[in-house]
């Protein structure tokens, strides 16, 4: 049984773990892993945007005026280049009338430590909740550095959403920001000598865009 986090959320619904099964297969080809990912984030984006902020509204029905809610203010998806891209369509289905930023981070394969190279965001990002997408957690450098980043931005409001996580990744994360809440459909055993997530899914970037 994974360890209990506070600020992390296990997605364990029964058809989020029958998808995340066939994405670790080894066997499971870049077309039917792009379709499970964008699957899997539109089944995961309802429990990261759980904590979004509503607001009160009237509705006229045929029938009547109720008394609804709805966002008050529309998210940010921000998704960690290139991976990240995996997650954004099903997160865009979930959410149409999200904003995009870009934010490219990569990690050194010698220092396995981020390194920034693109940003692009909304002019009013810092009065929005922010939802970072990525599909693995690993080390919790890439978060880590890109959660930095968007602070400076001035967001308040921060969720870390990826699919499969390992505990050096979550522990490091909720170390460096006391905020951030993080969101994900399984942690895993462990990192192996060269930073990659047992047992895993393998490079999801590479599966995704096949480029392996």
């Amino acid at each position: 049984m994974a360890k209990e986090y506070e600020r992390v959320t296990i997605v364990d619904h029964p058809l989020v773990q029958d998808k995340l099964a066939r994405l670790r297969d080894k066997d499971t080809a870049s077309p039917m892993f792009r379709m499970l990912v964008r699957e899997l984030a539109m089944l995961e984006g309802y429990e990261a945007a759980r904590y979004l902020p509503l607001k009160q509204v009237d509705v006229e029905t045929p029938l009547a005026t109720a008394h609804c809610q709805k966002l008050a203010i529309k998210p940010v998806i921000v998704p960690i280049l290139r991976a990240g891209l995996g997650l954004l369509e099903g997160m865009l289905d979930l959410m149409p009338y999200a904003s995009v930023g870009h934010l490219g981070m990569e990690r050194d394969e010698v220092t396995h430590l981020p390194r920034a190279y693109y940003a692009k965001m909304p002019s009013d990002l810092a009065q929005r909740p922010v939802i970072v997408v990525d599909p693995m957690l690993a080390t919790g450098g890439s978060a880590i550095a890109s959660i930095e980043y968007l602070r400076k931005q001035g967001v308040t409001y921060l969720t870390l959403m990826v699919m499969v996580a390992a505990p050096e990744g979550i522990e490091a994360v909720l170390a460096a920001d006391e905020n951030v809440r993080i969101i994900t459909c399984a942690i895993d055993d462990r990192l192996n000598d060269a930073a990659y997530i047992l047992p895993g899914l393998g490079d999801a970037g590479d599966r995704i865009f096949g480029t392996v």
